[in-house]
């Protein structure tokens, strides 16, 4: 079958381990289940796994990819949930740890089919396109996760999304607007501070530029570059929601002494679980919210994908379709 793997690890040139070309057909063991794949999305976690993080040399050939929307055995319109825990666990998968990602230990969704666990099949909403579907099990999923479970944020609320323009920022911009909250937004780029403002920001700034209110809430996804920033953006008693840190985790200044004296809360979020995925999903169908799409690209074409996403040339999610 056709598949977009990776054939080697490369820390300063990550794409030269990339090939489009034939892999083997999965088989799905007992319990599990394929799914056709009609459109997968990229995330930095795979570039990552280019660069050798995360993915042991053993493990390759690796078929990269976490999400997939397609069609199930009975040709039913599915997108899949990227997190695969431990058959005898219960409860949050987040929280396994022996749980993985799709593309980590098993093979994932850059090909004509995928294998997961049967449990981690949801039903796909006929209102959405498959390359809308295809956006939600990681990006989205982090970010709903963010704002409402971990975040406890509700209609009313204020919040800041530092680094507006990947795929998890923009995400957290639409879901919070479609969620009743007050959205502010910032990025070091002015066309990307345009765009923040059209799928629901209210208020968008520079990096690390003064804000006229303190929130309640900081979506935290850039790291070293914003912490202090986000810190300092806060109100006495608010929350800091922290998923990532693309500019490195290294802090020059914890800010540990505004931390406790206005006893702010920093969480520590990732992924999300089948239950939030679903909810998720029920809640784009229901207000008619739907993910913001940089590009479709062929996943034939998938080089041109990885590599915008490696200048950093995205607002939103790249597709890839088959």
């Amino acid at each position: 079958m056709f598949a977009v793997y990776a054939e080697k690890f490369s820390s300063d040139d990550p794409l030269s381990g990339l090939v489009v070309g034939e892999r083997p057909d999965p088989t799905a063991p007992e319990g599990w289940t394929t799914v056709t794949v009609k459109a997968a999305s990229l995330n930095h976690h795979d570039l990552w796994s280019l660069r050798g993080v995360g993915l042991r040399e053993e493990s390759l050939p690796m078929i990269l990819g976490c999400d997939a929307a397609g069609l199930d055995e009975d040709g039913n319109e599915v997108l899949v949930h990227a997190v695969v825990s431990d058959p005898d666990w219960t409860g949050d998968e987040t929280f396994d740890p022996k749980r993985s990602l799709l593309s980590e230990r098993h093979q994932g969704t850059f090909a004509d089919k995928v294998i997961v666990p049967s449990r981690n099949v949801i039903a796909k909403p006929a209102s959405m396109s498959f390359a809308e579907a295809a956006c939600l099990p990681t990006a989205w999923l982090t970010a709903y996760r963010m704002l409402f479970s971990q975040g406890g944020l509700k209609a009313g609320d204020s919040v800041l999304v530092q680094g507006a323009g990947g795929g998890v920022a923009t995400a957290l911009i639409t879901l919070a607007r479609a969620g009743g909250l007050k959205v502010l937004a910032t990025s070091r780029d002015e066309v990307k501070r345009a765009r923040a403002l059209e799928i629901g920001a209210h208020e968008v700034f520079e990096s690390n530029a003064r804000l006229p209110m303190k929130v309640d809430a900081v979506m935290e996804t850039v790291g070293r570059a914003t912490w202090s920033h986000s810190i300092r953006s806060l109100r006495p008693g608010g929350k800091i929601v922290i998923s990532g840190t693309t500019s490195g985790p290294q802090l020059d200044d914890a800010e540990l002494t505004r931390i406790f004296f206005l006893q702010l809360s920093v969480i520590g979020s990732t992924m999300g679980t089948r239950g939030e995925l679903a909810a998720l999903t029920q809640m784009l169908d229901a207000t008619g919210t739907r993910p913001l799409i940089d590009r479709e690209i062929p996943m034939t074409e998938a080089r041109e994908g990885f590599a915008a996403m490696a200048q950093g040339d995205v607002f939103g999610k790249i597709v890839l379709t088959r």
